[in-house]
């Protein structure tokens, strides 16, 4: 039997879709202050409360805590999602704790502006349109049930775990590596509990792509993603081979992790690419329409030619 991690690379060194290293840059060792790196993660922080907080009480980050948003454009799109009472317990929870994250992080560093935040059914419809590869009948909509929330909450907040496990190894200093490993384990268990929903759930159809099955969605979501990252095998659905299940055991996948069920990492061009929805760090689209904020994703935003992300409004991008 092919040791996993020996398959595991030869698949992501056949698939060089994935991997441009003439271009790409799938190291996270960039020039960045532990600062920077956790104003990064403010981005996804700020995602994660706007689109739990109003998906569970309809109301935002500007009405519990306004501060926190340091004069940032309100998001665009959300609302109340037609949620169960459990799960809507469970998401009012994350949004509070989202709170928390972003109190812990301004308090220690400062903080940074709220970016622009496209959590539009339209902008969801058409990240769930790519993973499955063809247009949903009738259009898919994150807050029509709890169901279609829970699918759409599989997108974001994997994506700030990997960020911060990516992260840690470069940070220098012990309070910052504190406050990163505290918003970790929350991030982690967040993820844990979606996939744990979307679990008990794998076999039920959705709706608007006809017989695709959840598990099936959430590979096609996995599939997307890391074909955005452009680095290769981060993501995985929640059933996966044998092979590729924990020791070579099991074809549940409620924890996504690799070969050694040690999790994925991303750089921070790798999240830019994946939640720009545009595969470039330079190419601001997607849920950041008008690109991250922070200096680490200024920084990439100034090197390419997208233009004066600082006008840019939401009346311009929909």
């Amino acid at each position: 039997m092919l040791n996993p991690s020996l398959v595991l690379v030869l698949l992501i060194a056949i698939d060089v879709s994935l991997v441009n290293s003439s271009y790409l840059s799938c190291s996270g060792n960039i020039s960045a202050s532990d600062v920077d790196q956790v104003h990064f993660a403010m981005n996804l922080e700020f995602t994660e409360a706007e689109f739990f907080l109003i998906g569970s009480t309809g109301k935002g980050l500007d009405v519990f805590n306004a501060t926190l948003a340091q004069g940032g454009p309100p998001p665009v799109g959300a609302k109340k999602a037609n949620l169960d009472p459990i799960t809507n317990r469970i998401i009012e929870e994350f949004g509070y704790q989202e709170i928390g994250h972003l109190r812990a992080i301004a308090d220690m560093t400062g903080g940074i502006p709220r970016p622009l935040l496209n959590l539009s059914r339209e902008n969801f419809a058409e990240f769930m349109d790519r993973a499955v590869g063809r247009r949903s009948n009738p259009r898919f909509d994150p807050y029509a049930n709890t169901l279609n929330y829970l699918l759409a909450s599989y997108y974001i907040p994997y994506v700030g775990l990997t960020g911060y496990v990516g992260t840690i190894p470069y940070l220098v200093y012990f309070n910052i590596k504190r406050l990163v490993a505290g918003l970790l384990g929350v991030e982690s268990g967040q993820d844990g509990v979606i996939r744990t929903l979307l679990y008990e759930r794998q076999y039920e159809t959705v709706e608007e792509y006809g017989g695709v099955t959840v598990a099936e969605l959430t590979n096609d979501i996995s599939i997307l993603r890391n074909e955005l990252g452009k680095c290769g095998i981060k993501d995985e659905g929640l059933c996966v081979p044998l092979w590729l299940g924990a020791e070579n055991r099991t074809t549940s996948n409620i924890l996504s992790a690799n070969a050694y069920s040690l999790s994925y990492d991303r750089t921070p061009q790798e999240i830019l690419r994946v939640m720009y929805g545009t595969g470039d760090e330079h190419r601001p689209g997607g849920f950041w329409p008008c690109g991250a904020n922070g200096r680490i994703a200024r920084m990439f935003l100034d090197e390419g030619s997208y233009g004066d992300c600082v006008a840019c409004s939401s009346e311009k991008v929909f």
